[in-house]
């Protein structure tokens, strides 16, 4: 929970200055432990549904001890789904209808696989963009991830995603760019991100939407990025939420495509993810496939269970502490009434208070 300047202390505008939240005490004296209303608009394919759920879940579970979150997952009837994933919809999922008459305080809006190289001919983009349009008016902020990114920068900015020359997959250094900015307070100032996606939203293009960029890849391009106002909507490019094991089972999906004949070519590694014995492993494992294809027979089983023990996380702590800023941020500026985001005294223009610096 955030500091009180209860004196003149020079320290607590130090502070102020690197991106920590620190209330007066009149805005302190209105303060207290409440709830908050999170939806996850979860638009992932049914093999990575749960999945997607418990990340975004933990993420925000994790990000601060006190406050009471109430997660609200719903999805878009439009996207085409299997028996098994629309049975766990039907039961745990909830309808847009009804939270937008009870209102959210964030939302959270997930990747999607897609079928069109142009967003707009998606089943998903006319109910998508209905819900951001309501979002942007009643929700306090909205992150948005990977795909939805692309889809929310083409819908409010007109900036379409351009097609990479090669798939962008695996995980890359990057650079806090405004390390005064209160999402980065207090995070690593270099850190790793994964990536998984054919296509991009260059800086070129934040910058020509009036975006402000706040971390960056020399590989990857950005990854984290917000909206003019520095807090209505944030944009991240890759996966910090991710598994430990999310990469490899990827891998996995693409190699078994490959043994299927769904693929042409046998897939590569994801970029900087994988050590020397975990390559050396896959490499194995290659050969005896194809070696296993040249015989007519059955593919061997995946090394999952080899490899799983030996990956490393370099992402996860960083994604926590920005997710954690992110929710804190949303604390300090919603209403108690959720049909009225912003507090008495908060400008909607400039709600972090970051105009001049």
């Amino acid at each position: 929970m955030p500091l009180v300047a209860h004196n003149d202390l020079p320290t607590f505008d130090r502070l102020r200055q690197e991106g920590q939240t620190v209330l007066t005490p009149e805005r302190a004296s209105k303060q207290y432990i409440r709830e908050l209303h999170v939806g996850l608009l979860n638009m992932m394919p049914d093999a990575a549904l749960a999945a997607t759920e418990r990340q975004f879940y933990r993420l925000v579970g994790e990000s601060n001890p006190i406050a009471q979150f109430y997660m609200h997952p719903f999805t878009l009837p439009e996207l085409a789904r299997g028996a098994r994933a629309r049975e766990h919809i039907e039961r745990y999922y909830e309808a847009f209808d009804d939270l937008r008459e009870k209102g959210l305080d964030a939302l959270i809006i997930t990747g999607a696989n897609v079928a069109h190289p142009d967003l707009s001919q998606e089943p998903f983009w006319k109910p998508l963009i209905g819900i951001v349009d309501w979002a942007l008016e009643n929700v306090t902020s909205i992150l948005c991830s990977c795909l939805a990114t692309h889809a929310v920068m083409e819908f409010l900015h007109g900036q379409k995603r351009r097609a990479m020359r090669a798939k962008r997959w695996g995980v890359y250094s990057h650079r806090v760019i405004d390390r005064s900015h209160p999402l980065v307070n207090d995070v690593n100032t270099v850190f790793d991100v994964p990536h998984s996606r054919f296509n991009e939203i260059t800086r070129e293009q934040f910058d020509e939407a009036g975006m402000h960029v706040l971390v960056e890849s020399e590989v990857a391009g950005v990854h984290l990025a917000v909206s003019a106002d520095r807090f209505r909507v944030v944009y991240f490019q890759g996966h910090p939420e991710y598994d430990t094991v999310s990469l490899l089972k990827e891998y996995k999906r693409e190699v078994n495509r490959f043994i299927t004949g769904e693929r042409g070519g046998y897939p590569p590694f994801p970029e900087n993810y994988l050590g020397p014995l975990q390559r050396a492993i896959l490499e194995e494992y290659r050969d005896r496939v194809l070696e296993a294809r040249g015989r007519g027979d059955d593919a061997p089983p995946f090394p999952e269970d080899l490899i799983t023990p030996m990956l490393d996380n370099t992402w996860h702590d960083t994604a926590e502490g920005i997710v954690g800023n992110w929710i804190g941020k949303v604390y300090q500026v919603t209403h108690q009434d959720r049909k009225l985001p912003f507090m008495e005294g908060v400008d909607p223009n400039d709600p972090l208070g970051l105009a001049g610096r």
